[in-house]
């Protein structure tokens, strides 16, 4: 299995973090770090393994969107449809930022309007789709 990470360590907290979940992980599952170019990733493995886990869409959508001269609509298009024309099963992993309340600044809006775009567009293309809600999952599509 591959997985593509798309944390970046901006702080002590994130290195920790990160740093957990490569433990985790362990020596078995194939790891590539990639906060930008997932798509590229994606095409590049496609067909050497049997899965892909992109962990996770939310955090790659705060970097394209905290990065300059990005078209994050573009970008997102890119990486679903690279998610979606594989042959092997890329799963992706996300977050529901929609759900909570409205951000009371100009960024935060952006960001939960442009993650609950990608989710959308990810949901519409996936064979299956699952929400994980108070540690259970529950199967939509």
């Amino acid at each position: 299995m591959g997985f593509i990470a798309t944390a970046e360590s901006r702080d002590n907290e994130m290195r920790q973090r990160i740093r957990v979940h490569r433990e985790e992980r362990g020596p078995d599952i194939v790891t590539w770090e990639e906060p930008f170019d997932v798509s590229s990733r994606i095409d590049a493995e496609d067909g050497r393994y049997d899965a892909i886990v992109v962990d996770c869409l939310t955090l790659w959508l705060t970097n394209v969107m905290l990065a300059e001269n990005r078209d994050v609509q573009q970008e997102c298009g890119r990486l679903i449809a690279s998610a979606a024309a594989a042959r092997t099963q890329v799963i992706l992993v996300s977050n529901e930022v929609g759900c909570g309340i409205v951000p009371d600044n100009a960024l935060g809006r952006r960001f939960r309007d442009a993650a609950g775009a990608l989710n959308r567009l990810a949901g519409e293309q996936a064979s299956e789709v699952h929400w994980m809600i108070f540690g259970m999952g529950l199967r939509l599509k």
